[in-house]
């Protein structure tokens, strides 16, 4: 006899939920699963499966593929292939492509939790107490159900600049481009990106890649977060190639001209002067809001950060209500990545059926941004590095290198990078390792191994690199920072 309807209730089915839920349903437990998309404000909503198989990691990785394959054809003629006339990409061949494969993708997600015998309800939840969750239907019809585990696993959405005046009413997020039906522009498309985020680079270069004119605006700096120096590499490749930056300004108002185009003002704050242009979109990628508003956490006292709106967890992915967890983008100082939620989303469903007492590791997560050039990165940046250890406790080991495929393509290499931070005394200890180049992300996923081995820089000088191939350059890397050497690589 059970006390409750469920074992588990889970509110929230993307890449952390569903994988809480099935792993619980394969340990024996009775789980729910609720999801429910509201439309984004220009009224695009979407399947199971979360943002990222939807309006994230997916579609972008699939859009920025089709920007990297129209360099390809570029260098193909310099390998020889023969491409007659000139070559233009169309939108809706590629949009529709790659919204058939999300929707596979949901389709997918749904007959797994109907194998694994997870309950799936289109519902909108929300907690009454902690064993208590309401469900609201489309149609408004209400429902309550019980759960011995609560776990909250909504996610974020971008948010919109609110304090710029028409910014909501003729603006669009990574909740829409990837559904448009046309080309965001025409041919001669002019893209404004607002950008506070690796998502604001990922799109305005897959919108580059596939010929639309694209601005991308800063306020300060782009990459927050990330190693800052990296990050100039990734921009001044992205300028390179033809995405326009307007560094250190700040958008004032969007306003709807009578020939649909849309006339944005913004502040240079270097010049402290005003502009205007006129664009025929504006993507606004502002960073993302937690999903709690709706969840009437405020009844159960639920302490969550004031500032970031995101609910305060314990290692455990507890929260201070009993019986609720919380995890993913939703809990305070977490990545905002698909692989640690699901790996946490695993975890917690094996501690929650008392299979094990494992806990999520946060540290050296690897990640990759999928701008025109690749930027992978494990362990600290730079900067963080120098606090923690000091300036003199770092050797830095860096190289420039020139990809085998760029040479006859004549392509220009000068941002292709990478960088291995290391502790100075003892062992050398890795602390950070960066990459910008081609599939950086295949390349840091095999280095990120190391760190959990706890690499040092002696084992990566006796790793064998295989030849000719950019990750090797890893292997290799033998110039210090504080030796001033000219890092650049030559020969073979």
């Amino acid at each position: 006899f059970r006390k409750y309807d469920y074992d588990l209730v889970v509110i929230g089915g993307g890449s952390g939920g569903l994988a809480c839920s099935k792993e619980a349903a394969q340990l024996g437990q009775k789980v729910a699963v609720l999801d429910y998309v509201e439309p984004s404000l220009k009224g695009t909503k979407w399947g199971l499966g979360g943002t990222c198989v939807n309006v994230g990691c997916i579609p972008k990785k699939l859009m920025h593929q089709a920007g990297l394959l129209g360099t390809a054809v570029k260098d193909a003629k310099k390998y020889g292939w023969q491409i007659p006339g000139p070559i233009q990409h169309d939108w809706v061949t590629m949009a529709e492509a790659v919204q058939n494969h999300v929707r596979s993708l949901n389709w997918g997600h749904r007959v797994q939790l109907q194998d694994k015998k997870v309950k799936y309800l289109n519902i909108k939840g929300s907690l009454v107490n902690e064993h208590t969750v309401r469900g609201l239907t489309k149609a408004g019809k209400e429902m309550t159900m019980t759960a011995k585990n609560i776990v909250i696993a909504t996610g974020g959405r971008p948010k919109y600049p609110t304090n710029v005046p028409g910014a909501m009413e003729h603006g669009v997020t990574s909740d829409d481009i990837f559904w448009l039906k046309k080309s965001p522009g025409k041919t001669t498309a002019r893209l404004l990106t607002w950008c506070l985020s690796d998502v604001a680079l990922e799109c305005a270069g897959f919108l580059t890649g596939i010929g639309l004119d694209t601005t991308v605006m800063v306020r300060s700096i782009a990459l927050r977060g990330f190693d800052q120096q990296m990050a100039g590499l990734v921009t001044d490749y992205m300028e390179a190639y033809g995405t326009k930056f307007a560094w250190e300004c700040i958008p004032k108002r969007v306003e709807k001209l009578s020939s649909g185009a849309l006339q944005v003002t913004w502040t240079d704050t270097k010049a402290d002067q005003e502009h205007k242009d006129t664009y025929d979109s504006v993507l606004w990628a502002v960073g993302r809001a937690p999903e709690t508003k709706a969840l009437g956490l405020d009844k159960l006292g639920m302490q969550l950060n004031k500032e970031t709106g995101k609910i305060i967890v314990g290692a455990d992915e507890s929260t201070s209500v009993p019986n609720i967890y919380a995890f993913g983008d939703i809990g305070e100082g977490r990545p905002e990545l698909t692989p640690t939620a699901i790996k946490a989303g695993k975890l917690l469903a094996r501690r929650l059926a008392g299979q094990s007492t494992e806990l999520m590791n946060y540290d050296n997560v690897p990640t990759t941004v999928f701008t025109p050039l690749e930027y992978g990165c494990v362990g600290l940046s730079e900067e963080e590095a120098e606090k923690r250890h000091g300036k003199d406790g770092l050797e830095v080991f860096h190289a420039f290198y020139k990809p085998l495929e760029f040479t006859v393509a004549e392509r220009d290499a000068n941002q292709c990078y990478l960088k291995v931070v290391c502790e100075r005394g003892g062992d050398q200890r890795i602390l950070g390792l960066h990459f910008t180049g081609p599939n950086a992300g295949e390349v840091t996923q095999g280095f990120a191994l190391g760190f959990q081995c706890g690499a040092t820089y002696s084992h990566l000088l006796s790793t064998v690199g295989i030849h000719p191939t950019c990750a090797e350059e890893l292997t290799k890397v033998n110039i210090t920072k504080r030796s001033g050497l000219d890092a650049t690589v030559t020969g073979c």
